[in-house]
């Protein structure tokens, strides 16, 4: 019996592993050599390209492909019609081959907006989330929040997901959200946990 479940209008190839709870729904197509973790869940019409590694608990919305040479770790959110891409210079005439897409890392927790595209050879960083319609053109730092064409840092966000509020201590800025009450402080460029439940990861 399958310990994960697959819709009959949904077509998995060979050589594929599918991990314990993850739900595939209609119309959906998973090719060979991919690999997905636990407790995942993909909309409909959602394609998983050849040889793609997708961590546990990821949840990707209707009408998304994640191509070769894509990687998801655990807990990314796709929204629906998201795009990605590993070809920069794609040409009919001239197909490059695996070997030569570029690779695009999303890293655990990041959300993806609806509509948004992030152009290949990239990595989104933990926690970030990236707004509907943005086009991301370069990596992307730890709980950034990316808007626009070509998408650009507009604020930061938590762990939880919420925008952070900036105020000043004491001289000091930090950042604090509104629904779980974390603080967090920018340390080198870099966003930093000052209060709250500790980061797992």
């Amino acid at each position: 019996m399958n310990k994960f479940f697959i819709h009959p209008t949904s077509i998995v190839d060979d050589n594929v592993t599918i991990g314990v709870g993850t739900k595939v729904w209609h119309f959906c197509h998973i090719q060979s050599g991919a690999l997905i973790g636990a407790g995942c869940s993909f909309g409909q019409n959602v394609n998983v390209s050849n040889n793609v590694h997708i961590g546990n608990g990821v949840k990707v919305q209707n009408n998304v492909s994640i191509y070769e040479g894509v990687e998801l770790e655990d807990y990314v959110f796709c929204g629906p019609s998201m795009v990605f891409t590993n070809d920069l210079t794609p040409r009919a005439r001239f197909p490059k081959g695996h070997a030569r897409y570029k690779k695009t890392l999303v890293k655990h927790d990041a959300t993806l907006g609806a509509n948004c595209t992030i152009v290949c050879g990239h990595t989104i960083g933990e926690y970030a989330t990236v707004a509907a319609g943005a086009v991301v053109a370069k990596d992307v730092v730890p709980h950034a929040l990316m808007a626009g064409v070509p998408a650009k840092r507009i604020g930061w966000v938590c762990e939880c997901g919420q925008v952070l509020k900036e105020e000043r201590e004491q001289g000091a800025i930090i950042y604090k959200c509104p629904d779980c009450g974390k603080e967090y402080e920018l340390i080198d460029n870099s966003l930093k946990i000052r209060w709250g439940r500790l980061s797992e990861n």
